[in-house]
């Protein structure tokens, strides 16, 4: 049986914990995960419960009765139903590790998502894609037809009805009206070098400078390129008997493995901003199947 979820973030005070509990308890809720965080740098105060109900209660008629603690409080909060599948929008251009990683967890269960889509700016991927009985976007991009180009997929997003935009090695830049609209809702995958390397063939400058930690960074897009939240990282060794294609399939791998983490932990509402950073709650490691990444 899934957990309905509520997430809770608002200034910290004393009893918000109590009034939570005190509320679900009175409503015949029983909490079977929680997790909570109070930042002492910038009173902020997180929280994620998972509970069952034992009475029937179910998320609508739970939000109905808490409008009165969240207001004491001042807190955003949403409660979440279980078994809920959230729709997510893939974007891809022409390498397509991370949107095959992504399909094959959708197709084992281990990311539990309704995928309603695919956007690309290349055909490189359609057969992969309707082969999978998933839609097939494709939207070219020119600078000439750029605002073009980023109406045609802000109509996707709506018409599809996505909750989750995933950049999955999408190399185009989104426009800053469109991130501000999106903010929260989009995340992205880049490489992450010690020392950072940018522009062409980072993996080539990496091997020349002999780097040993090569890694990835997910996180949620904003107006300031690839420098939104962070929402999950990790790393691989390399040693100088490696070559630059050793480098490049080392670091694709763990590209696709930090974006399908960050993906579950945000379906899985373990993820707040929180100013320029974020708060991610750990999966209960003896939680429901579908919040243990696979």
């Amino acid at each position: 049986m899934s957990d309905i979820v509520l997430t809770v973030a608002c200034p910290s005070r004393r009893g918000i914990v109590a009034a939570v509990a005190g509320y679900l308890a009175q409503n015949g809720c029983n909490i079977t995960d929680s997790a909570q965080f109070d930042d002492r740098d910038n009173g902020r105060f997180f929280m994620r419960v998972g509970f069952r109900s034992e009475t029937g209660a179910d998320a609508d008629s739970l939000r109905a009765g808490f409008g009165e603690i969240a207001g004491t409080y001042g807190m955003e909060w949403a409660f979440y139903p279980p078994g809920h599948r959230m729709r997510v929008l893939v974007m891809v251009s022409n390498f397509g590790h991370c949107l095959n990683d992504i399909l094959y967890r959708w197709r084992i269960g281990a990311l539990p998502i309704e995928i309603v889509g695919v956007v690309s700016n290349h055909m490189t991927y359609q057969k992969v894609v309707v082969n999978a009985d998933i839609p097939f976007h494709h939207i070219r991009v020119t600078p000439a037809a750029k605002a073009e180009a980023e109406a045609r997929l802000m109509a996707v997003v709506e018409e599809s009805g996505a909750e989750l935009v995933v950049l999955a090695r999408y190399m185009q830049v989104l426009s800053d009206a469109f991130c501000d609209r999106m903010a929260g809702r989009i995340i992205n995958i880049h490489h992450s070098f010690l020392p950072s390397f940018k522009g062409a063939n980072p993996y080539k400058q990496a091997h020349e400078r002999g780097v040993k930690l090569i890694g990835a960074t997910a996180h949620y897009v904003t107006a300031d390129l690839d420098e939104g939240p962070i929402i999950e990282q990790d790393t691989t060794r390399v040693t100088h008997a490696q070559s630059p294609e050793d480098y490049v399939s080392l670091g694709r791998d763990v590209e696709a493995q930090v974006l399908s983490r960050a993906i579950h932990a945000h379906i899985h509402h373990r993820v707040f901003l929180n100013g320029t950073k974020t708060v991610v709650f750990p999966a209960s490691p003896g939680g429901h199947a579908s919040e243990r990444m696979g």
